[in-house]
């Protein structure tokens, strides 16, 4: 008999825990919670309900994921593929910070977290992260410390409609996912705010189908000095997003910049996204911008490379895309292996502001491609390139534009030949339809015939048809300006 019940307590004792369903009501302690929860665990805020604090998602043993989740039941929620709005978050639970502090962070090297189904509104005093994910300061200065495995998903995360909020999520994580959220009202006067930014984690990242909003940029990886020595975030993918910010910030106090910015970052992937809406303010006002930066001059290994930007509609901005070659001589490395392709570029206007140029190239980026795309833009200049070293490794090919005043241009140098003779080594500039340029001014194997038309553009340029239904089965953020240049 006492052999019996030893065998049973030792089964007891070696059984797999069962994970709990931990239920949390208004006025609970949730930071208790969290700190009870184990491998598996699923943690059901009450619907409507507000939970009121900076609260620590800590270390726990194993590799199942806890939850945190409004608990409605599943039918109520949306869609595990469903991008959340402020109305489907109507009856979310709310986890609030009342000071500057975020209302979520991660413990050092916490990890199998998901959030889901969340109401995150502003903070105390619209200043700091909602959401921070790592820690960007010296605090994280080794691998280990880094949190992973961290999944944000359906969450509506929104900034003070008055007062804005510096930044929606701060990145500084590994194995990191964000998806179907919508982070809107991140904005801020005099300083940068960012819907998502990292710069202290080593990625992987996933950004997709999610509504991102922000003033100074509404994606940034880089911007800060990284203190884990060598890190460059990397292995990033942002996909089906609807990148933007509302026309009505035109003209306010809120500092605009850019809308995708990189300034230290490694393998990065962004396709079939819906990038909108920037003007001339506080800079020159491109959609994109690829630069590698020392920020702080203790990264001179800040690098942007390998980076493929294709199947997107960028529109209704003063500029399109900006890539600097590098940050200052021997402060940075060099930005290299870019690849544009397959885009469409439609709306780069002066009305907004700025000089209406589609790419803007200095400084000497190596193994630059731009290919199969079509731009629809009003200002003098398709390309302009300046400064040095000269750009190797450069392909501009199967693209569709009107060549404007100066088509290809340079510093102090004229279009076309010239040009490529002082800011390029050996380009491949063939397969174009440069309509209205002439011939004479570029190489053999590219069309000149006017008037140009974006419809008729194959077999130059990107399949037009095809991004413009694209863009048009992402969905829009609620509040967002259509496209326009009021």
């Amino acid at each position: 008999m006492r052999l019996t019940v030893s065998f049973l307590l030792l089964l007891a004792l070696l059984a797999p825990r069962r994970a709990e369903v931990r239920v949390v009501r208004s006025g609970d302690d949730l930071q208790a919670a969290l700190n009870a929860a184990r491998a598996g665990d699923e943690i059901r805020l009450e619907p409507g309900a507000s939970f009121t604090g900076n609260f620590v998602l800590p270390v726990f043993e194993g590799s199942a994921p806890v939850t945190i989740r409004t608990g409605l039941t599943v039918a109520d929620l949306p869609a595990s593929n469903q991008r959340v709005t402020p109305e489907t978050a109507a009856r979310f639970a709310k986890i609030v910070s009342p000071n500057r502090s975020a209302a979520v962070r991660t413990a050092p090297g916490a990890h199998h977290w998901r959030l889901i189904a969340l109401d995150l509104p502003a903070t105390g005093n619209a200043g700091g992260d909602i959401i921070q994910i790592g820690d960007g300061s010296a605090a994280q200065s080794q691998l280990a410390q880094v949190p992973h495995d961290i999944d944000l998903d359906r969450l509506y995360i929104h900034g003070d409609p008055q007062r804005g909020q510096k930044r929606g999520v701060a990145l500084n994580g590994r194995a990191v996912a964000i998806r179907n959220c919508h982070i809107s009202d991140i904005k801020a006067a005099g300083v940068d705010a960012q819907a998502i930014a990292g710069w202290n984690g080593p990625g992987p990242f996933t950004i997709e189908n999610n509504y991102l909003e922000a003033s100074g940029e509404v994606i940034l990886f880089g911007g800060g000095d990284p203190a884990i020595p060598q890190l460059v975030p990397a292995d990033v993918v942002v996909r089906g997003n609807h990148i933007t910010r509302p026309m009505a910030w035109r003209g306010t106090a809120w500092q605009i910049k850019n809308l995708f910015e990189l300034k230290n970052a490694r393998r990065v992937r962004v396709e079939g996204n819906l990038i909108e809406n920037n003007w001339l303010a506080a800079q020159p006002g491109y959609a994109i911008l690829l630069t590698p930066r020392n920020q702080g001059g203790r990264c001179p290994w800040c690098v942007v490379e390998d980076v493929e930007i294709a199947g997107n509609v960028v529109r209704n901005t003063s500029a399109g895309v900006n890539i600097l070659g590098h940050d200052s001589p021997g402060a940075s490395g060099q930005t290299r292996d870019i690849r544009i392709h397959d885009n469409l570029f439609t709306g780069i206007t002066t009305r907004l502001g700025g000089n209406g140029w589609a790419v803007l190239v200095g400084d000497g980026p190596r193994d630059l491609v731009i290919e199969h795309n079509t731009f629809e833009f009003d200002g003098t200049t398709l390309l302009y390139a300046y400064g040095s070293p000269k750009i190797s490794g450069f392909r501009f090919v199967g693209n569709a534009a009107p060549h404007g005043t100066y088509g290809i241009n340079g510093a102090s140098a004229s279009t076309g030949t010239l040009t490529f003779q002082r800011f390029f080594d050996n380009p491949v500039v063939t397969g174009n339809w440069l309509s209205g340029g002439r011939s004479d001014r570029y190489p053999a194997g590219n069309r000149f015939d006017a008037p140009f038309d974006a419809a008729a553009a194959a077999p130059a340029g990107a399949n037009v048809a095809r991004l413009r239904a694209m863009a048009d089965t992402i969905p829009r953020g609620a509040g967002a300006a259509t496209s326009s240049t009021r």
